[in-house]
């Protein structure tokens, strides 16, 4: 009995290992399939948006850039900063992300801090599916509002510099507004907008940006770099679906409503200073090749359960079992994640799964019907099969219950065999002499 039992632990042990190469492969194929449509999806469609918050500089006079920061800064008579036609390929030009930088030989940049935000943005979901994979696009309506003040006891010009969230993507339906004008903007060399505005001291300049654009993935909304200070910032967010996720380093929303289509997002702050964003994940569609692969890698779980089962099962009936018929049933085991894990690159991955368990099954049932008897075939095994080869492995399809279903599972199943065998010697049984009516391969005959 013991040299059957440690050959019995070896098929396991060899199957495991199976199952793990076979998860491991599964899992390289499909992230180098990803890698390579997810670059032709972005491509097509647009990739994740990150939209930055507009910067708005100072053009002040170098020789009062050492007290910019003060209320009596004043503009020198006569000296007027480049005008928003100016030609962005002057070799002075060196960009809007470096402040401080010379816009021509006498004036430098210096940030000014938004007064208030109030942006709304709205997402319409749309999965789509590239060769065998579906990737979560969506459609993006964005509207953002900004005020600032001219912190000067002069008129000052004031540079309003929006950064587009992605350049892989189209924009649509694009308003720049300055005061509710149409901004005379200038491209700059990172392929941003800049607008300048003439501000009386004490002013407040508004201005807005609007688009429609396509996405991929993910959205968010960026305060900077760095730790940031946000006064009066309202972002709402609308969206036409209801599982709703949120990147990691990005702020809860203050509000959440649920609409008869997703949700109504609301981030609502007076006066915030923080490092993280704003932000929001596309749920994704199941895949199957990630899902092949946790499979997989559960699959030695699921035979435990069943080579256990139908251990004390045969000790009960009086069936001694060859290790050679439990590497028969370990190899149709193994036969359901190969099929899975090849056939749902052709078809629908729960026809692939249906199919899969099928045939593992009927492989199962019509060898012990055989070896055993047609009862002990389709009753004890069979059962035991669907339920800890085809309902574990269906878990996965439900995420999160994975391991609750395992859980309840192996303690009914303890249960179970606890009362079953409350009364079997086990010295007998493992001393070799237990009984058991078997044909000339020493099991019970049908």
């Amino acid at each position: 009995m013991a040299k059957r039992i440690i050959a019995v632990i070896l098929i396991y042990l060899a199957t495991s290992v199976a199952w793990m190469g076979l998860g491991v492969l599964t899992e390289v194929r499909t992230r180098e399939t990803h890698r390579e449509l997810h670059g032709a999806v972005g491509e097509l469609w647009g990739t994740a948006h990150s939209q930055p918050a507009p910067e708005v500089y100072a053009l002040v006079p170098k020789a009062d850039a050492e007290v910019a920061g003060q209320a009596d800064v004043k503009e020198p008579s006569g000296r007027r900063p480049p005008e928003p036609g100016w030609d962005v390929g002057d070799p002075s030009f060196e960009g809007p992300s470096a402040p401080g930088a010379s816009d021509d030989a006498d004036f430098v940049r210096v940030p000014v801090a938004l007064a208030s935000s109030d942006i709304r943005v709205s997402f319409d979901l749309d999965h789509r599916k590239k060769g065998l994979l579906w990737f979560s696009t969506y459609a993006v309506d964005f509207d953002g509002s900004w005020r600032v003040l001219n912190p000067y006891a002069a008129a000052s010009n004031l540079l309003l510099v929006f950064r587009f969230p992605t350049p892989l993507a189209i924009y649509d339906d694009f308003s720049f507004l300055i005061d509710g004008r149409e901004a005379q903007a200038r491209r700059g060399a990172d392929g941003s907008l800049e607008a300048v505005v003439t501000a009386a001291p004490g002013e407040t300049v508004s201005f807005s940006v609007g688009y429609r654009s396509r996405g991929l993935d993910s959205w968010t909304y960026r305060f900077g770099s760095n730790v940031t200070q946000v006064r009066d910032f309202t972002l709402t967010m609308e969206t036409d679906f209801k599982d709703i996720d949120f990147p990691s380093r990005t702020i809860s929303p203050t509000l959440k409503e649920e609409t008869a289509e997703g949700w109504r997002l609301v981030w609502r702050h007076e006066n915030l200073v923080s490092g993280f964003q704003v932000g929001l994940e596309m749920p994704q569609r199941l895949n199957p090749g990630p899902l092949a692969s946790r499979i997989s890698f559960f699959a030695p779980v699921s035979l435990l359960f069943f080579f256990f089962v139908i251990f004390v099962l045969g000790v009960l009936r009086g069936v001694d079992l060859h290790p050679m018929h439990y590497f028969f049933l370990a190899a149709a085991f193994f036969s359901f994640h190969l099929l899975f894990a090849y056939l749902v690159d052709h078809i629908d991955v729960h026809l692939a799964f249906a199919a899969a368990s099928l045939v593992s099954v009927a492989l199962v049932v019509s060898y012990l019907r055989l070896v055993v008897s047609s009862r002990f075939a389709f009753v004890e095994a069979g059962l035991a099969q669907l339920l800890y080869l085809v309902l574990f492995s269906y878990t996965h399809f439900l995420e999160g219950l994975t391991g609750l279903t395992v859980t309840v599972g192996a303690i009914l199943t303890l249960f179970v065999l606890m009362q079953a065998t409350a009364k079997v010697d086990w010295n007998r049984v493992f001393a070799g002499t237990g009984t058991g009516t078997a044909g000339s391969n020493g099991a019970e005959t049908s």
